[in-house]
C-alpha cells in the first residue's frame, strides 16, 4: 500500500474544484441564514418557554461550517497550477484558471506552481573538452513544469534541481565534443551548434524527467578557450588562416601563370625556351604571391641580354 501511494503521488491527476462564485453565494446564504435562524429560534423559544434545542444546536454548527468554508477559495491565473493534499494524501492538481472553491481542509502544498516557460542562464563553466583543452562554456535552458506531482513530491526543490542538473549536463556535453579541429565528419562545439544543442536537450530531458520538467530548448550562449591557453590557440588559428590564405593564393597564381604561358604560345606573341619560361614563371610567382607590390624594371636591351 505504501508503494502504491508513492506511485500515485508521482503522477499528476486532475483535482475537482467548484466554481468560486457559485460557492460564494451559497456560503454567504449559509452564513447569514444561520445567524437569522439562531436569532429567530432563540426569540421564539423565549416567548413560548419551549426552547427548540435541535435548532439552537444546528444553527451554530451551520455558522461554523460557513466560516470554515470561507478558507476554501483560491484563484489561478493562466498557466498556473495548485497541488491539493488532504491529510498527507495527494488529491490532484487544479490547472484551469479562474476563481475556485475546494475543500478547505486541503493543504495547498506551499502555494501555486507556475506552468509558464522559464529560462535558466548558466554561469560560465570551466571544463575540459574531448581533447583535454580547458574551455569556458555557458548555455541557456528553456523549461517548464509538465507534471506538478513529480515537481512537488519527487524532488526537494524542483527549481534548484533544474539548475544543478542543467549545469551537470552542460559539463558532460562539453566533455563529449572537441572545441574545434575535429576528425573528418566529427561534430565540434564551435562548428556543430545544432547537433550540440540537440544532444544537450536530449540529456536534459532524461535528467529532468524525474522532476516532471520538460525542456523546450537548450543552446550554447558562450564558448571560448580558457585564458591560460587562449593566446596560444589564437596564434594557432591565425597560423591556420595564413596557411589557408597562402594555399589559395599559390593555387590562383599557378593557374594565372599557366594561362599566361598558354596564351603566349597559342597567339605566338613570343617564343620562349625552357630556361626563359622558368624565369618568367619565377618572376610571375614572385609578383603574384608577394605581400608587397612589385617594382617594375624596364629592360632596354634584348630579351637575352
Amino acid at each position: 500500500m505504501k508503494t502504491n501511494s508513492v506511485t500515485a503521488a508521482s503522477s499528476e491527476r486532475v483535482a475537482g474544484a467548484m466554481n468560486g462564485w457559485l460557492m460564494l453565494l451559497i456560503n454567504l446564504a449559509a452564513l447569514f441564514g444561520s445567524i437569522y435562524w439562531f436569532i429567530s429560534t432563540a426569540g421564539e423559544s423565549a416567548k413560548t418557554n419551549h426552547p427548540n434545542t435541535a435548532a439552537l444546536i444546528a444553527a451554530p454548527l451551520l455558522l461554523l461550517a460557513a466560516i470554515v468554508s470561507l478558507f476554501g477559495y483560491f484563484t489561478l491565473q493562466p498557466n498556473e497550477g495548485r497541488v491539493l493534499i488532504l491529510f498527507g494524501d495527494y488529491q490532484g492538481t487544479v490547472r484551469q484558471s479562474g476563481f475556485w472553491w475546494a475543500n478547505p481542509l486541503y493543504t495547498r502544498s506551499r502555494g501555486k506552481i507556475s506552468l509558464r516557460a522559464r529560462n535558466f542562464n548558466s554561469e560560465r563553466l570551466k571544463v575540459n573538452d574531448k581533447r583535454g583543452n580547458p574551455i569556458e562554456i555557458a548555455a541557456v535552458v528553456v523549461w517548464h513544469v509538465e507534471d506538478t506531482a513529480r515537481a512537488r513530491f519527487d524532488v526537494d526543490n524542483f527549481e534548484s534541481y533544474v539548475h544543478i542538473q542543467s549545469e551537470a549536463a552542460i559539463r558532460h556535453i562539453a566533455s563529449l565534443y572537441a572545441y574545434d579541429r575535429g576528425d573528418e565528419h566529427e561534430h565540434t562545439l564551435r562548428e556543430s551548434a545544432d547537433e550540440v544543442a540537440g544532444a544537450m536537450k536530449k540529456e536534459l530531458l532524461e535528467r529532468l524527467d524525474k522532476a516532471g520538467v520538460l525542456v523546450d530548448e537548450a543552446r550554447l550562449t558562450h564558448l571560448a578557450y580558457s585564458p591560460e591557453i587562449a593566446q596560444a590557440m589564437l596564434r594557432r588559428q591565425q597560423a591556420e588562416a595564413v596557411i589557408a590564405a597562402r594555399q589559395k593564393i599559390v593555387h590562383g597564381a599557378v593557374s594565372m601563370v599557366d594561362m599566361a604561358l598558354r596564351d603566349l604560345a597559342e597567339k605566338q606573341v613570343v617564343k620562349l625556351d625552357d630556361e626563359r619560361k622558368a624565369a618568367m614563371v619565377s618572376n610571375l610567382l614572385v609578383v603574384l604571391c608577394g605581400e608587397t607590390e612589385a617594382a617594375p624594371v624596364i629592360n632596354t636591351g634584348t630579351l637575352y641580354s
